[in-house]
């Protein structure tokens, strides 16, 4: 079975020959990020499909970020660019949960935990993180955290 990397590179090489420039720009700066992630630290490591996954979530974020900054500077041409971006790389990432499904999810987290007042948080959030690795954004589930334990 392919890893995501592996299937990164084939698309690359399958952007490059259909001469498609954003999709080649998107990928070879997302396969650099992971590169650059696996010679950091003490010793070069592979990187799980779970890592890579984490580095496009984070890459995908910066490229939103970006687009709302280009907009608000009225360069609706770089945010265009940059959205085009987020776009290819949110195609590799896990489908997003929906509201629903992050609220029950909580929910459930909360029932485990035990956890109550804006005191839990920390409990709830730490038992919800890898639960939602790549499927939710940290600030939406902190901010349903929050709504449920009424802080």
């Amino acid at each position: 079975m392919p890893t995501l990397k592996d299937q990164l590179r084939a698309d690359l090489t399958a952007a490059m020959k259909a001469r498609d420039d954003t999709r080649t720009r998107t990928l070879r700066m997302a396969l650099t990020s992971i590169s650059t992630e696996e010679v950091s630290g003490a010793a070069a490591h592979d990187l799980t499909n779970d890592e890579v996954i984490k580095i496009l979530t984070r890459e995908a974020k910066r490229r939103r970020e970006a687009a709302a900054a280009f907009a608000d500077a009225g360069r609706g041409d770089q945010a265009a660019a940059e959205l085009a971006e987020e776009r290819v790389l949110t195609g590799y990432l896990p489908a997003q949960l929906g509201d629903e499904e992050l609220a029950a999810m909580v929910a459930a987290a909360i029932g485990e935990t035990g956890a109550s007042g804006p005191a839990g948080i920390g409990q709830v959030m730490k038992l919800l993180t890898p639960r939602v690795a790549g499927r939710a954004e940290g600030s939406r589930v902190a901010a349903q955290v929050r709504d449920q334990l009424g802080s």
